[in-house]
């Protein structure tokens, strides 16, 4: 036995894929390090009948560890959650038996069951909001002896997108690439290209007025394939941030970071956006964003007209708030 055997019980709960394929694997891992020789069966919880699952958990003539993974909790029917939940009240210890939920209402009192039975939760919920994913992207460097700041993995974020594993694999990439000392500028010489496709890029050339780079930004987006929700997201989040930081007085961004609920750097990149803008150049970008949010999520034909107008109406909003 090189070590412990994991909890009898695990629940990995949430609906992020990335880490909830992760949670899994720890644990499997886990149990074959204290048993090389651990077996290991996996199933669909909805298709998986109280039989089935008996047998598996029933006590080997053999014994060595054993591990079942139940996928897709929310799916038992009831008479398996009714099996399961009477089996975790006194679990074998030469067992271990993960459920991975997708922690919705569905199959809520399956997942509540074996919470109240002292099963080991391991969250796998989608990460909400950019401080969430950056907080990901520096963890990943970190677990596999790397280091990175908050803007450079805001860098990477806005080069990749939003998707874990893509995250994770540009980050194991830019590992084996370089010597491990991440900056935005490492970031942007190994996904030059893919960065000014972004909507971020797009909202930072509208918010200081550039829109020739705007709709140059923005017209690649849409021709690769970028969809146009996250890009009317992006610009209306340039708009309020600015509006943020700039109602917040100049300041040191540091200072800021705990009262605004956003990093610094962010904070600096803002301060230096609302250079000319004035209060009513953001009230008039900000109608202009909602008005674009409005129509891209709600299924105008054009989609993409929808966008070079509030790219527009936003560097007009500058200007004209400048000359105010």
């Amino acid at each position: 036995m090189n070590s412990a055997p994991p909890a009898p019980l695990v629940l990995v709960q949430g609906d992020e894929e990335l880490l909830a394929a992760r949670a899994v694997t720890t644990t499997v891992d886990a149990a074959r390090a204290a048993d090389p020789g651990a077996d290991v069966r996996e199933y669909e919880a909805g298709q998986l009948s109280p039989g089935e699952v008996a047998e598996m958990l029933s006590p080997s003539l053999f014994g060595g560890q054993r591990v079942l993974v139940i996928r897709a909790g929310q799916d038992a029917r009831k008479d398996l959650v009714a099996a399961l939940l009477a089996y975790a009240k006194n679990p074998d210890p030469e067992v271990t038996l993960i459920v991975t939920h997708l922690g919705g209402a569905k199959g809520k009192a399956f997942a509540d069951g074996l919470k109240s039975a002292g099963a080991t939760v391991v969250p796998a919920a989608k990460l909400k909001g950019e401080r969430e994913r950056i907080a990901f992207v520096r963890d990943e460097f970190r677990r596999n002896g790397g280091r990175c700041d908050e803007a450079t993995a805001s860098a990477l974020i806005q080069a990749v997108g939003t998707d874990l594993r893509e995250i994770a694999a540009a980050c194991s990439q830019l590992l084996a690439d370089t010597d491990g000392k991440m900056s935005a500028e490492v970031v942007a010489r190994y996904y030059k290209g893919r960065a000014e496709v972004s909507g971020f890029a797009v909202a930072d050339a509208a918010m200081i007025g550039d829109v020739p780079a705007a709709l140059e930004a923005l017209r690649w987006a849409l021709h690769v394939g970028v969809d146009p929700v996250p890009i009317a997201d992006a610009l209306a989040d340039g708009v309020r941030t600015v509006a943020r930081v700039a109602s917040a007085g100049r300041g040191n961004p540091y200072q800021m970071a705990s009262s605004l609920g956003m990093p610094a750097w962010k904070i600096q990149k803002a301060q230096e956006r609302s250079r000319g803008w004035s209060p009513e150049g953001l009230v008039d970008a900000m109608r202009a964003a909602a008005d674009c949010n409005a129509a891209v999520k709600g299924g105008a034909e054009d989609r993409g007209y929808a966008l070079e107008v509030a790219v527009f109406a936003v560097a007009r909003a500058r200007h004209a708030g400048g000359s105010r």
